[in-house]
């Protein structure tokens, strides 16, 4: 975050001389379709007084304020731009500062603002300034006009003559008048993440928060759906989808006020984290980030797929490896014999890389389960008696790629890291010390710890130069939140939290400085842990260690409202009773990788799986780097249906899953499902892929038919009880 500061301040100004300084100012915040306004009225408040379609006439902006008339007298107003706590507002506020003489007041009237434009993009900066206290606040709105994305953040400055504390301090304060409104959050359990949760807010707060300090995405998720006037729909209806870009805890607040508007604050969450600002620092937040759609969920979650291809994942419209993971084939029951044998399996399959789970380190405190060895990173001697390098050169010989599992923000009490440096565990010395799967958290607010964990990571590659990917796990929360770092330092201890965030983004920053083109997953026992400033460092993530294939279904569809399948990882494994097939069709709808042991399949079977893996690498790319259309939500139908297209609308592939159980009479798909996103008048033909051996496809794949017939009437994939998932290419022909 700090670098982001830099380059904006090198862009932008130095001086607050440089910036439009005046009264009675609007300010429109636009992208292709939508605006969002700004004015200051004669006392130099700012205020949010329009969110809607771009206007064609600009000037026009200015006379919005004066079309709606509400009375807010007994809380303040409603639509301040950035909420200041302690004087004459009692609404919830975005600001709440302790200052450096004990004062809690603060009251923010504008400065001046700025625009810069980008190649692609715009970033509007709007400065406010206490007139008692030397405290700045800048509200910086970054956007991406042509996919209608805002990213908004603020960034406080403490210009007093001392030491200040931020009690609250979000990175965005929107305002939406409107009559009904309707939340989606994602919430959840290990093994049932990302389910959704839609009603209508009513008078009051709705709050979505996580307080778990690092797996902020197992219980709640900082994603949200706003629907405006009616419940989300996928093809109809104003709709933000909206992100907070940050890897600790978060809280957002959805409050309809008195005159029936809605208010929504979001930023890292309040809970313990008063943080002290030094004199002349500058803390910087989070992005929150969103797209605006008049046409539905579907459009919003296209836009915001494009954006982050294009704009925040690392690599984001490059290449992934498929891959054999050995976990779920061995868990910690492995030597170098069985993980040769997996990596001969891996390249007889045609896959890109075979990946090493846990379980390959510690000696003293081997890892043989979860209880020990966290924190010990050397070869287990008895499991890998010619070390991590055999491996590699095995991949090589054969090949393919090679990668390896860590956890490096953690430890177990048996290792010897936790013997050594006790100081270096988040733990409260004078509690009981309560494990999450045996585990403890480093205190990454500690830059010794940092440089340890940096270690890990850069010993490997140093070892090991043709290592080419690391699945970075977190399985632990953090109980106990205690720093003896932040108390040998004499930093407050409420500074933990956040600064457990930063310090891993400090490590991210170091590793990707040096190995800057490595693929990395992020992985958290379940429960997602993406964010998109994780995806700045990460080209993937596991949205759960769930992997049963109907589940995925629902887990996949969910994720896909705010993340592109390049980024999202989807494995074929054991779970389930549903044959290969449907495991393998429904793990193609993202990056496809494998945790089987491929000697265990039957001899269709695994014939099967590397002609799958075939048709797979054959399109992978339109899937990858292709426009999303949801076309049969699981929610509302016993099927789900969605598809992929290419940029020039030539090929799409067309995934579509029987998820429901009960019995059905002959066929599930009685009607049509229609195609989205094809040229009207273009000829496709339409091939099943994935045919199981001994089974033929009903599809003819010599009838053509034109866009406009798929998109209006129609295609069935003739699902039914013995074709429960079904592959569909469509090829544009002459």
């Amino acid at each position: 975050m700090n670098s982001k500061r830099q380059v904006i301040i090198s862009s932008l100004f130095v001086l607050a001389s440089q910036f439009t300084i005046g009264q009675n100012i609007t300010i429109p915040i636009e992208t292709r379709d939508n605006a969002t306004c700004f004015q200051v009225d004669k006392d130099n408040r700012l205020w949010n007084v329009y969110f809607g379609k771009k206007l064609a006439k600009k000037s026009e902006y200015e006379y919005i304020s004066s079309q709606s008339h509400f009375s807010d007298a007994n809380a303040g107003k409603y639509n301040s731009a950035y909420t200041p706590a302690g004087t004459w507002n009692l609404s919830e506020p975005a600001l709440q500062v302790t200052h450096h003489d004990g004062n809690p007041s603060t009251d923010l009237k504008y400065i001046g603002h700025k625009t810069f434009n980008g190649k692609n993009f715009s970033l509007n900066v709007i400065q406010l300034a206490d007139s008692v206290y030397k405290i700045n606040v800048e509200l910086h709105y970054k956007t991406w006009p042509d996919v209608n994305v805002i990213e908004q953040w603020a960034e406080i400055t403490n210009n007093e003559a001392g030491d200040i504390t931020l009690n609250k301090y979000a990175s965005a304060n929107l305002f939406f008048s409107g009559t009904d409104f309707f939340v989606t959050g994602f919430q959840g359990e290990y093994l049932k993440e990302m389910q959704p949760s839609e009603e209508k807010l009513k008078q009051g707060i709705k709050t979505i928060e996580s307080k778990l300090g690092t797996r902020a995405m197992l219980l709640g998720t900082p994603n949200f759906i706003l629907s405006f006037d009616k419940p989300a729909n996928e093809n109809s209806g104003l709709t933000v989808l909206g992100h907070l870009a940050w890897s600790g805890n978060f809280k957002m607040e959805f409050e309809i006020e008195s005159n029936k508007n809605l208010r929504l604050i979001a930023g890292i969450n309040p809970y313990a984290s008063n943080y002290q600002l030094a004199k002349g620092k500058t803390f910087v937040t989070p992005s929150l980030i969103y797209t605006i759609s008049e046409n539905g969920t579907g459009q919003a979650s296209r836009q915001l797929q494009s954006w982050a291809r294009n704009n925040r994942i690392l690599n984001g419209n490059g290449e992934r490896q498929t891959l054999l993971n050995n976990w779920e084939a061995t868990y910690f029951d492995f030597n170098e014999t069985k993980l040769a044998g997996l990596v001969k399996n891996t390249a007889d399959l045609g896959l890109d890389m075979f990946l090493l789970d846990d379980g390959w380190f510690g000696n003293k405190y081997p890892r043989n389960n979860d209880d020990a060895g966290l924190g010990d990173w050397q070869e287990n001697k008895k499991k890998l008696p010619n070390g991590l390098g055999y491996l590699v050169k095995e991949a090589q010989n054969n090949k393919i790629k090679f990668g390896i599992w860590i956890e490096p923000e953690m430890v177990n009490p048996q290792s010897n890291l936790y013997n050594e440096h006790l100081d270096w565990v988040i733990r409260q010395p004078q509690r009981p010390e309560k494990l999450y799967r045996n585990q403890l958290v480093l205190d990454l607010s500690n830059p010794a710890v940092q440089d340890y964990v940096y270690s890990i990571v850069d010993t490997l590659f140093r070892k090991n130069p043709a290592l080419s990917f690391i699945k970075w796990d977190c399985n632990a929360v953090i109980y106990n939140a205690w720093s003896a770092h932040l108390q040998a330092s004499k930093q407050p201890q409420s500074q933990l939290y956040v600064d457990y965030v930063k310090g891993l983004y400090t490590v991210l920053q170091r590793i990707r400085a040096k190995y800057p083109s490595v693929d990395m997953m992020l992985c958290s026992g379940g429960g997602g842990r993406a964010d998109y400033e994780f995806l700045k460092y990460f080209t993937e993530f596991w949205p759960s260690d769930n992997t049963e294939p109907v589940e995925r279904i629902f887990l996949q569809w969910n994720y896909s409202y705010f993340f592109p399948s390049i980024a999202t990882d989807c494995h074929v494994t054991n779970w389930g009773k549903q044959p290969l097939k449907f495991k393998i069709d429904v793990a193609s709808m993202g990056k496809l990788g494998f945790d089987i042991v491929p000697d265990h399949l039957s001899a269709t079977d695994l014939a099967f799986c590397k002609e799958a893996i075939k048709n797979y690498k054959s399109f992978k790319d339109i899937v990858w780097h292709g426009t999303q259309y949801r076309l049969a939500s699981p929610y509302e139908n016993p099927y789900a249906s969605l598809m992929y297209v290419n940029e020039n609308r030539t090929n799409a592939v067309m995934f579509t899953y029987l998820h429901s159980n009960r019995f059905f009479d002959g066929t599930v798909s009685n009607r049509p499902i229609k195609i989205n996103g094809l040229k009207v008048n273009m000829l496709y033909t339409v091939k099943e892929l994935n045919v199981y051996p001994g089974t033929k496809s009903s599809i003819d794949e010599n009838q053509k038919f034109t866009g406009d017939f798929l998109m209006n009437v129609g295609l069935n994939p003739d699902l039914s009880l013995s074709r429960t998932s079904v592959v569909l290419l469509l090829t544009a022909v002459d």
